[in-house]
């Protein structure tokens, strides 16, 4: 099996161990032994069922590629805290993939156990809903024997990271696959530029910039007859206590990229600013709209890391490596300096890929994981995040230790419950203001 489960901060792994993973896990042939049977089912089917947790556009998205990658595949199960997301997300699947779409009403759920439900229907469980949750539907689904494909970002604290590296240690020893939806590691032109760069095509790393810059994610209005969990739960990208901000939610593609070319080294530390400008109105909720962290490793390269999600701004996403000898525009696949090269071998659609990774692996009886890097660059960003609310400086060794979490637990997440976060007589949620805001 590919490498997986390892702890947050376990040691980083050697070059050519990590490259031998890299391209294993992008191709979806890996290690390991998985029964047949778990995908043969009844009658000799090759049918794979699958279930969708979160009906937004990823998860949408995911059902779609999954289905693209694999003919035989079905979708049978979805659930959504809300149903009409869940039955609009149903039509519209059907539309596109009337063959492969087979989800009746009995398997159409709509509340927090909704996720339960299509985990015990299901052979492979797709989980891309409020990220807060991602943790605890990863760990139930290995604990109920499927494979498991799960967004970004894979968890919003570090209590929540714990969850996912043990269900990552987990699935290795049930053999089962987990896939992260970091889609950058199934990019064919990055992964081509990621292995120059570890061969040296620009010297050591010293510095490398990261950007991912743009307009606030989809918004919604409060509609009539929510209650305020309801609502929050309705603009979930808008709320910490369930999306978990900007650095996990956007950066940690960047993060996760910057730490694939430092060959999994963890930062020792970082420090951020963050804060709100001009995103203040009620349907903003009570995350930032900018953010900046500065990484350090222990080698003494150092990675800057900017989000902002502000209309009417300059819009850029990118992740630029500096080394002695020359730099990366990785997201172009492009090197220049002393070596000068650029990509030019077949284009891909990593979304898709990381599905044929996946159905692949299953299908071989060779699991896949994405456990080795998808925990660690999440966490790398949850650091971030903390920073940027307290204006403290946060340590690697303190976000590997810290059982911190944005209550409630997700287990007792309810529509019935306190809010979280509640109005102010301003109109406005109230923030977290670094410099005064503890929370490790």
């Amino acid at each position: 099996m590919v490498e997986t489960g390892k702890s947050p901060g376990a040691p980083r792994t050697s070059r050519r161990h990590f490259l031998k993973t890299s391209a294993a896990a992008a191709s979806g042939v890996a290690l390991g032994a998985l029964a047949i049977e778990r995908v043969a089912h009844a009658a000799g089917s090759d049918v794979i069922k699958i279930g969708v947790v979160g009906c937004g556009g990823r998860g949408n998205g995911a059902a779609m590629d999954a289905m693209s990658v694999d003919p035989a595949v079905r979708l049978a199960a979805m659930c959504d805290l809300f149903a009409d997301r869940v039955k609009n997300s149903r039509t519209n699947l059907k539309k596109q993939k009337p063959d492969q779409v087979a989800v009746d009403d009995d398997h159409c759920f709509a509340d927090f156990d909704g996720y339960k439900k299509v985990i015990a229907s299901v052979d492979v469980v797709l989980i891309a809903c409020a990220a807060k949750f991602h943790p605890l539907y990863t760990k139930a689904a290995v604990e109920a024997g499927k494979h498991v494909f799960v967004e970004k970002p894979h968890g919003i604290d570090p209590l929540g990271i714990k969850t996912v590296a043990a269900a990552c240690d987990l699935a290795r020893e049930k053999g089962l696959s987990v896939v992260s939806g970091l889609q950058s590691r199934y990019h064919r032109g990055m992964q081509e530029t990621v292995k120059r760069i570890h061969d040296g095509a620009i010297g050591d790393i010293v510095a490398i910039e990261e950007n991912f810059l743009r307009a606030p994610y989809v918004l919604y209005k409060r509609a009539a007859g929510l209650n305020e969990v309801q609502y929050q739960c309705s603009n979930q990208y808008h709320f910490t206590w369930l999306s978990g901000d900007d650095v996990p939610q956007s950066l940690v593609h960047n993060v996760d990229r910057s730490l694939w070319a430092m060959r999994e080294e963890p930062p020792l530390r970082c420090h951020g600013l963050g804060g709100r400008s001009s995103m203040v109105d009620e349907v903003y909720g009570n995350v930032f709209d900018h953010h900046s962290v500065v990484y350090q490793f222990a080698g003494g390269a150092r990675l800057y890391a900017f989000c902002r999600t502000t209309d009417g701004c300059y819009g850029e996403v990118s992740s630029i490596i500096i080394g002695t000898k020359g730099r990366s525009d990785l997201t172009a696949c492009r090197i220049d300096g002393e070596t000068k090269w650029r990509y030019e071998g077949p284009g891909c659609n990593p979304y898709q890929e990381e599905h044929k990774a996946l159905f692949g692996a299953i299908r071989a009886g060779k699991p896949v994981s994405s456990g080795y890097h998808m925990a660690r660059s999440t966490l790398a960003t949850i650091m971030g995040q903390l920073s940027c609310y307290t204006g403290k400086e946060v340590t690697w060794d303190q976000a590997t230790k810290s059982d911190f979490f944005y209550p409630p637990k997700p287990e007792e997440c309810r529509f019935d419950m306190e809010p979280p976060v509640k109005l102010g007589p301003d109109g406005h949620y109230p923030v977290y203001v670094p410099g005064f805001t503890k929370l490790l």
